[in-house]
């Protein structure tokens, strides 16, 4: 059974990249600067985060690199200085399955930085493929997708007002429109659990997370957005295979065939650049986006009832106050 969701998770992600293929790739032509600003970036050791740190970085932004590994942050963060031609680009270890690592996090971004301008909550997983739990107990995907980013931004949100006009960008996915609604009764997926299911949950709660902060935000000059990179060729596929155990002749085939039509991982940052550079969209707020442009989404992603209810769950489960 779990197998037979995996084969629809991968032949799905091969039709939809089909058609992304057909209709063009994406490329953000916008040449802003952002000499003096700080950017933060979760997950930037690979993938859209990592390709999203080189390009603001080549902008003039100081990129503070948040990753979980350190020799992988490490060996990122050289390879970003050279490509970008920065060496305004840091690392900081940060863990987002453990609250206690990100109040660490945030800790120390107050002790060394004296502005935050960006924050573009990047960093999420899929799977595994047998329910497991964060530090804190919670299901890895809603931990980590979700609850870790809710406490970041909540603690780093003064140093984002001081320094506002600010931006928060939130990598969600177009996942998101497969479930009709939050499962508040199953939260934590204790009673069924789908890897597919319990994904999707996370990231319509990036999107009721960010359509319930910019309500929250209304008065001041930082904006919150969300958006869907489209389907791009990053580690998970790797995952799968792993699980799956097929021939290496058949994993081959599968590689080539993704790599051929989906996105790769710079073209998937191409709408979290333009999220957070584009001067036109400095007071555009509760917004999802894909392409670079507004897009409508599931009226599941905008019912205030659900994103309120989201919002005050999430704050007693990571021991915010009110």
């Amino acid at each position: 059974m779990i197998k037979s969701s995996i084969f629809m998770i991968v032949l799905a992600m091969i039709i939809y990249g089909y058609f992304t293929f057909i209709y063009g790739r994406l490329e953000y032509e916008g040449s802003e600067r952002l000499d003096g600003k700080t950017v933060i970036i979760t997950g930037a050791n690979t993938g859209i985060g990592k390709e999203a740190a080189i390009d603001l970085a080549r902008r003039g932004a100081r990129v503070i690199c948040a990753c979980r590994s350190k020799s992988r942050g490490e060996a990122a963060i050289e390879d970003i200085k050279k490509t970008s031609g920065s060496n305004n680009v840091v690392l900081m270890m940060l863990d987002l399955g453990s609250l206690k690592s990100v109040r660490q996090f945030a800790k120390d971004i107050y002790a060394k930085e004296e502005r935050l301008d960006v924050l573009i909550n990047n960093a999420g997983l899929v799977g595994p493929v047998y329910r497991d739990t964060t530090k804190d107990g919670f299901e890895r995907m809603i931990g980590v997708n979700h609850l870790g980013h809710f406490l970041l931004t909540d603690l780093l949100l003064d140093l984002l007002k001081k320094s506002q006009p600010s931006r928060i960008v939130v990598v969600s996915s177009g996942s998101h429109t497969m479930v009709p609604g939050m499962n508040f009764d199953d939260l934590m997926s204790e009673k069924s659990y789908s890897v597919l299911t319990t994904y999707a949950y996370s990231k319509l709660a990036n999107v009721l997370f960010s359509f319930e902060m910019s309500r929250r935000l209304k008065g001041t000059s930082v904006t919150i957005n969300s958006l869907h990179p489209g389907v791009v060729m990053t580690e998970v596929f790797r995952y799968f295979e792993d699980y799956l155990q097929l021939p290496s002749f058949i994993n081959k085939a599968l590689r080539w065939m993704l790599s051929a039509v989906l996105r790769d991982a710079r073209q998937g940052a191409q709408t979290v650049i333009c999220l957070a550079v584009d001067k036109s969209l400095q007071s555009v707020s509760g917004q999802f986006f894909e392409e670079c442009e507004i897009y409508e989404t599931s009226e599941a992603a905008t019912n205030e009832t659900e994103a309120k209810m989201l919002w005050d769950i999430s704050q007693k489960l990571v021991n915010l106050s009110p």
